[in-house]
């Protein structure tokens, strides 16, 4: 059988899901893998700046893992502009889209509003109201969306800061994407982790 018998859904039978079934498991098995090149992807991304997209990503991730941040904050700060290129009007929504089955319930929260977040280092000179994000001031991560935005979001653009290759941050992505979709144990409603960790830093220091 090397494709389905039906042309319409509706005349499908058992067979035929159990078939496509198979071929969709292997094919969301590499999900992580697409999603590392669509992030080199970024380097053909919006110019203008001192470092690329992909060099943002790499060096929001960097001050992440340099700070003692969990993975899945890592991943969340590596790939936070992942929609650049496919979505710039939404690109904050269609990361948070992309990582919410997968990472805490915080992390997405911050991915998805940042770009409302960020608007406060530069929205009075686009136009833009630069206060965006008290519209979000009930949330439970208004406070983590601040200080990622601040600490490695609106800060890495530095040419010269010793940012990491992505072979680092590689086995994360894949370890993240190959967990079980919508997992409570990983989503947790409500649960706040730190973004940083100081005694997890200070062991990455004697190993950087």
């Amino acid at each position: 059988m090397e494709t389905v018998k039906f042309t319409q859904m509706k005349d499908g039978d058992r067979e035929d899901y159990a078939f496509l079934t198979k071929h969709e498991h292997e094919f969301v098995a590499g999900t992580a893998d697409r999603l590392l090149a669509a992030l080199v992807a970024l380097d053909e991304s919006l110019s203008g700046y001192k470092i690329t997209r992909l060099g943002h990503s790499l060096q929001s991730a960097t001050r992440a893992w340099r700070a003692g941040a969990d993975t899945d904050w890592m991943v969340a700060a590596l790939l936070h502009d992942i929609g650049d290129i496919y979505a710039p009007h939404n690109h904050d929504e269609y990361a948070a889209t992309i990582l919410r089955p997968f990472i805490r319930e915080q992390c997405t929260w911050v991915v998805e509003k940042h770009a409302d977040f960020q608007l406060l280092y530069y929205g009075e000179h686009v136009g833009a109201n630069p206060n965006k994000r008290e519209m979000h001031k009930g949330s439970p991560y208004y406070d983590d969306c601040a200080l990622f935005c601040e600490l490695w979001d609106q800060s890495s653009f530095d040419p010269d800061y010793p940012t990491f290759e992505l072979d680092l941050f590689r086995p994360m992505v894949r370890e993240v994407f190959a967990r079980k979709p919508y997992d409570p144990a990983v989503i947790q409603p409500g649960v706040r982790m730190p973004l940083e960790n100081a005694a997890i830093a200070a062991q990455r220091a004697g190993t950087a």
